[in-house]
């Protein structure tokens, strides 16, 4: 491997499938300002993920609907405070 070309913050993170509630423990060195107590009783990093291979038609065999303008909704109104200036 190359020198000085990875990333050296690895750390262990919790990624949650917020369709589902499907959640994961694996090492990651993606930011986040949330935290999650585990089932080993740890406090790590969370993630949230809107689709994993829990929830993806793909890999379920199953095709779901996505509320996907519910989503959208959702978004506008969270940042429409910022937006405001």
């Amino acid at each position: 491997m190359k020198a000085g070309i990875h990333p050296e913050n690895y750390r262990l993170v919790v990624f949650k499938d917020m369709s589902n509630e499907y959640s994961f423990l694996t090492n990651s060195c993606a930011p986040s300002a949330d935290t999650i107590k585990w089932e080993d009783g740890n406090e790590y990093p969370l993630i949230k993920l809107e689709i994993s291979h829990k929830s993806h038609p793909f890999f379920t065999g199953k095709q779901t609907l996505v509320d996907t303008a519910g989503r959208i909704d959702k978004f506008k109104n969270r940042y429409v405070s910022r937006n405001k200036g």
